[in-house]
């Protein structure tokens, strides 16, 4: 079966920005650099990039359009005792691929909402206990389905099934080509209108202001280089998956370069974005910009409804700030899905159609735990395993035997080959030594974390079960594609 290409290099750039964009840039961002020493969060943040983003994405690229194949079929022909990786770093996707889309649920919810600003002035009580319906529910004792949020849900779930089983060319890239110009069309109005409020700059200078006092500490870089990981779609199947779709002549190094670099200035642009709308609620509110600040799983459905309160012609600003919320989730969550059906694609060799039905339909019926009204605190605990050792697993295993098993100069070369410009030993050291040691440092780190102190008051059971379970799962095709070959 010949395998489908991107119809233009616009398209596939287009695509693996929407893969890499995602809520994460809207929110986390900001919030991780006013945690992490403001604009002196910026100076691991750019170091994190061009160690750890750049050379990953250009490793991943070159993996991916030399193999041809999806992740656990490209891992599997660098070695065939690897393959268990490639299907640990799908089963990674699929998971996040199930809650995600709750997360985009509540952005499509909200963006009807925001109309008429729907969720009234108590933002914080509407969205936990009238949309959510959060009692004393924990994640092993969810209580009944939400209707209103599986509705959304089952939106999103149509949205994302007909972009993949639609193919790269005729889905994915014709989405990506619309999403994302209407997203970054929409932030830039959104910064145009919000830099111009009362107290705009205070909160933007506040995510700039830098407090070089952290520069020293271990897990303002640790944040750094977690924070380009989770975001650039490296190191859990995406990218590999997309590359795989490249022609033979694409621009390799060119292309992870403006990958990397339009994912990060938007991130940045995101920042703008939030912090002038935290300036201005400081200012209206009589509080200091600390307090208006807070993180977590539901905060973009609590400060954002309540910014949106205070701002003139909320019935404009709302529903954009809203849509570009959906968009940046539905861009994110095809990425995901597509990772995964291409795996099973390879795998099966059935037609997109079928692949695509069975592991949408599958992933819909899954995705039900997270529309229940404990579901918010499940897919808290899911996404802390998911992206703190699920995705740094993936990352550390890949990273480590792509270049200290089998030797990164060849990769470097194959880029070069098929690259307009070259790159040089910068980037064996980058990802020989400097990245695999912040890896270990991060993954050790949070392992012990969660080991000594647990995480949020949960049971981790079902964490700990997850991923376990990704790891026996991969294991067993991997034995199961040995004893075949034998």
């Amino acid at each position: 079966m010949k395998r489908e290409q991107w119809g233009s290099r616009a398209g596939f750039i287009l695509a693996a920005v929407g893969s890499a964009i995602g809520l994460g840039n809207i929110w986390r961002f900001p919030y991780m650099a006013y945690e992490n020493g403001g604009g002196a969060f910026f100076i691991p943040y750019l170091f994190a990039m061009l160690t750890a983003g750049i050379p990953f994405m250009i490793l991943e690229f070159s993996m991916g359009q030399k193999h041809r194949g999806s992740a656990p079929k490209t891992i599997s022909q660098i070695h065939s005792k690897f393959e268990w990786l490639g299907w640990f770093q799908v089963g990674v996707a699929a998971v996040i691929g199930v809650y995600y889309v709750a997360v985009i649920g509540w952005a499509i919810s909200y963006f009807g909402l925001s109309f008429t600003q729907g969720w009234g002035t108590e933002t914080n009580t509407f969205f936990f206990s009238n949309y959510l319906g959060l009692g004393e529910n924990t994640p092993t004792n969810l209580g009944g389905i939400r209707w209103n949020i599986a509705l959304t849900v089952a939106l999103a779930w149509g949205i994302t099934y007909i972009a993949v089983v639609n193919g790269v060319k005729s889905g994915i890239e014709r989405a990506s080509k619309i999403m994302m110009p209407i997203l970054f069309i929409m932030v830039l109005v959104l910064i145009g209108r919000m830099s111009m409020l009362p107290g705009a700059l205070d909160g933007i200078n506040y995510m700039f202001k830098p407090d070089f006092s952290k520069i020293w500490d271990v897990k303002v870089w640790a944040a750094a280089y977690g924070q380009i990981f989770f975001t650039l779609s490296i190191g859990f199947a995406i990218m590999l998956a997309y590359s795989s779709y490249l022609p033979e002549k694409s621009d390799i190094t060119n292309n992870a370069f403006m990958t990397v670099l339009i994912n990060c200035g938007f991130s940045i642009l995101a920042g703008i974005m939030i912090f002038s709308v935290l300036g201005y609620m400081a200012q209206e509110q009589g509080k200091a910009l600390t307090d208006v600040v807070s993180s977590g799983v539901g905060l973009a459905f609590v400060t954002l409804p309540e910014a949106i309160n205070l701002l003139p012609a909320p019935y404009i600003f709302g529903p954009l700030m809203f849509f570009a919320l959906v968009v940046a989730g539905l861009s994110s969550h095809i990425s995901i899905m597509e990772a995964v059906t291409s795996a099973i694609i390879d795998k099966t060799k059935w037609r997109r159609n079928k692949a695509a039905s069975i592991v949408i339909g599958t992933s819909f019926i899954v995705s039900m735990a997270f529309v229940t009204d404990g579901g918010i605190l499940l897919l808290d605990l899911v996404d802390h395993f998911a992206n703190n050792i699920g995705i740094m697993t993936g990352c550390f295993v890949e990273i480590v035997m792509m270049t200290w098993l089998f030797k990164v100069s060849d990769i470097r070369k194959y880029a070069n080959a098929k690259s307009d410009f070259s790159i040089g030993v910068w980037f064996d050291i980058c990802l020989r030594f400097i990245t695999p040691v912040i890896l270990a440092t991060i993954l050790t780190t949070k392992l012990h974390t969660l080991l000594t102190e647990g995480y949020g008051g949960y049971d981790l059971t079902v964490g700990w079960v997850i991923i376990i379970a990704l790891f026996v799962v991969g294991i067993l095709i991997n034995l199961n594609s040995r004893s075949q070959e034998v």
